[in-house]
């Protein structure tokens, strides 16, 4: 069996015979007339006809007999059997053909449609013209690659191969699209904000460090779109939303990959009620659009999104899969607890981030139905209000579903001699150890000394609701070119 090196080699040789014939091998244009899918369409009207049609696409498989040769020809919308005969096209040329032309190769085919004996529904070839020689051969088997670390590597080919993956990330499209569509109808305005900022902010999480040369001035990607969008709010729009790639420098498993698509959305004189209210209403939109239904299978589970969802407080939730009490279990016994549960060897110092490592790692998997968990502790979100009636706990809501956390949901902080402390308070956990702390932000804070309304913010990770929606185990299967070490 030739190597690829030997493979590269004669395809190189007859890239030459088909210059040295003196034809184009990478041509700018193709008279295309008809995309395969509207051909086929239009099959029985045209075959009749014997109307004359060109069609372009990549040769996928080929096979001779005698001097006939039929080849699978695929655009971007679909597949044709293609029909090569020697009387037809002349000798000189069908040998031109068989001593050039490769499976892979994109070309152009010029003829009139028929079905052949089987009923299989065939262009007979009159003349066919090169659009772009291939050098290297398809993979043969890569429905069978037991690599699959090099499918996501070499995403173009999984693509050629593999129908299954281009349908998910054309679901992909599709599911922006209608949540653009529904955000627009409840007239939210989409706007950008900055992806390279002076100081990151809205998360938790270690940021990627750049530098600006002609400035002189160190640089972060966003690991949020919160603080620009709520500065928005301050300069007087009521709704505004976003879609865009965040990045952090964390770590990559299957919920998590450095860069990923957020979305956030802030709404004026809103409160975090509303957001439930409006996120279901987002979801049975969503679903009924995309599925014609609100009940899914997500790795052979049912999954249903009808409304209302469940509302559990935080607390409850940690009490009923761990028997800790979070609001009678002090620092030294919480961290004692988490040990027992294997948690702990990272440099957690308070509470709620031990909390939330016992939570993510013994609670949140066995969430699979749409459950809002409500009511976090006071700690832990810095850009969250406090309940008015419960000063230690949140005006918050996560959705949480088939243990993804899809969404992250809050009324707004909205005091500035509260922010700061905040700030503060998130600095001084800084400088103890804790990386993903969030940062001061004084222009913020300035921001917020101007007067920014009540409002209730939402942000929702793309990716995860892709994965669950397409009924993908991993982000990198809905990435069309998720974060990789390069190949060998």
């Amino acid at each position: 069996m030739a190597t690829i090196d030997e493979i590269r080699k004669t395809r190189l040789k007859k890239l030459k015979v088909i210059q040295k014939a003196g034809f184009l091998a990478y041509p700018s244009e193709t008279k295309r007339t008809y995309k395969i899918k509207d051909a086929l369409k239009n099959f029985t009207n045209f075959a009749r006809l014997k109307k004359e049609i060109i069609l372009a696409g990549r040769i996928k498989s080929q096979r001779g007999h005698g001097g006939s040769t039929f080849l699978d020809v695929e655009d971007g919308t679909g597949k044709i059997q293609a029909f090569l005969k020697k009387n037809i096209i002349g000798e000189e040329g069908y040998k031109f053909f068989l001593d050039s032309f490769d499976i892979g190769d994109f070309i152009e085919l010029r003829g009139t449609l028929f079905k052949t004996q089987k009923g299989e529904r065939t262009i007979e070839v009159a003349d066919f013209k090169m659009l772009a020689k291939s050098l290297l051969p398809l993979p043969e088997k890569w429905h069978g690659l037991t690599d699959i670390e090099e499918r996501f590597r070499k995403r173009y080919l999984d693509l050629i191969f593999n129908l299954e993956v281009k349908k998910k990330f054309e679901m992909r499209t599709k599911i922006i699209k209608e949540i653009r569509e529904f955000l627009d109808k409840e007239e939210f305005l989409e706007v950008e904000t900055p992806i390279l900022q002076p100081i990151y902010g809205g998360a938790k999480a270690k940021p990627f460090k750049t530098h600006l040369n002609a400035q002189d001035l160190d640089l972060y990607l966003r690991i949020s779109l919160e603080l620009y969008l709520k500065r928005l709010l301050v300069g007087g729009f009521e709704k505004v939303y976003e879609i865009g790639k965040c990045f952090r420098n964390e770590g990559v498993d299957r919920s998590h990959n450095p860069d990923f698509t957020m979305l956030e959305f802030y709404w004026a004189y809103a409160d975090y009620k509303d957001l439930m209210k409006l996120t279901e209403k987002m979801f049975e939109t969503l679903l009924k659009k995309i599925f014609d239904k609100l009940e899914i299978q997500y790795e052979n589970k049912k999954i249903n999104f009808k409304t209302p969802w469940p509302r559990i407080e935080f607390d409850q939730i940690l009490k009923k899969y761990t028997k800790i009490n979070l609001k009678e279990i002090n620092l030294e016994t919480l961290k004692r607890e988490a040990q027992k549960l294997g948690i702990g060897k990272g440099k957690s110092v308070n509470k709620t981030e031990i909390a939330d490592e016992i939570y993510k790692k013994y609670c949140l998997p066995k969430i699979w139905q749409p459950t809002f968990v409500i009511n976090h502790p006071t700690g832990f979100f810095p850009l969250a209000k406090a309940r008015e009636s419960d000063p230690g706990k949140l005006s918050n809501f996560q959705l949480v579903v088939a243990g993804w956390e899809l969404i992250n949901a809050f009324s707004e902080l909205n005091d500035p001699i509260e922010q700061r402390k905040r700030f503060e308070e998130q600095e001084k956990l800084f400088e103890e150890g804790f990386e993903e702390a969030q940062r001061m932000d004084e222009d913020f804070i300035e921001a917020l000394e101007y007067g920014m309304p009540p409002a209730a913010g939402f942000g929702m990770g793309i990716d995860r609701l892709v994965a669950l929606l397409t009924d993908s185990h991993s982000l990198r299967e809905v990435i069309l070119f998720p974060t990789m070490r390069p190949g060998r």
